[in-house]
């Protein structure tokens, strides 16, 4: 018998909705698991049971409920959304929000853009290049072909990622692009260190955050979650090297 004020259905809908906002935009599992269960205890329910992998999150309250599946089927690296999550957990567990109304502010963000538009992301990109191939051991002459190529490798994995759904062929293609564009650059004399600009312009591509929560979900033993994303790393580690491995075979 249910002991809360509030429908089983609802409760349910928002720790998922919770949880998939937060797998979704780069929160680690750990996290994930936490927040849905503070949420399910806020709302009367002691005993919740998550499984929660980069793919999907299984969820259960109760004996007596059947447990209910959420496909995560894009993810992306938006901390401010998992932040805004997070503050919308508190609330609840303040007894400020009941479920329906959390519903709808998870909904928001879920609808709500990206915190940085696209044109400051391809910015900060282009300028992260140039600052990591001086960070390098790079010259300040390749400054601007590092920003150049940085930027349009940014660009060309968002593009290519909106073309076809495949992750590894948009940065395979990404990071070809950064390379033909580092060697022309360097054959017309407005590049001097070939290496050191295509090293600083394929940073922004590097999945840094991926690698960190792979790492973070292993050591909290959360095996599957931490080799899927390592394997997800890895692939895109692959992907990035690969592209500028066919350019450097026909220099």
């Amino acid at each position: 018998m249910n002991n809360h004020s509030h429908p089983t259905p609802e409760i349910i809908e928002v720790c998922l909705l919770a949880g998939k906002l937060m797998m979704q935009n780069g929160a680690e599992t750990y996290r994930v698991e936490d927040t849905m269960s503070r949420i399910a205890l806020a709302y009367g329910i002691s005993q919740s049971h998550s499984y929660v992998t980069p793919t999907g999150i299984f969820f259960a309250i109760n004996d007596s409920e059947p447990a209910k599946l959420i496909r995560i089927v894009e993810r992306t690296t938006d901390l401010h959304k998992v932040v805004e999550v997070n503050a919308i957990s508190r609330k609840i567990s303040r007894g400020d929000l009941a479920p329906r109304a959390a519903v709808t502010e998870l909904s928001k963000i879920e609808r709500g853009p990206l915190r940085y538009s696209n044109r400051v992301q391809l910015m900060a990109a282009a300028l992260a290049s140039g600052c990591f191939m001086i960070m390098f051991g790079g010259v300040w002459r390749d400054f601007p072909a590092a920003v150049l190529c940085g930027g349009a490798g940014f660009a060309a994995v968002q593009y290519f990622h909106r073309l076809v759904k495949v992750k590894f062929f948009s940065e395979f293609s990404a990071s070809f692009l950064i390379g033909m564009l580092a060697a022309l650059l360097t054959v017309a004399g407005w590049g001097q260190m070939m290496d050191k600009i295509i090293i600083g312009s394929v940073m922004p591509l590097v999945p840094g955050l991926l690698i960190t929560n792979a790492i973070r979900d292993l050591m909290a033993g959360h095996l599957v979650s931490g080799i899927s994303k390592g394997a997800d790393a890895c692939l895109t580690s692959f992907g990035i090297g690969a592209g500028v491995a066919v350019i450097i075979s026909y220099m």
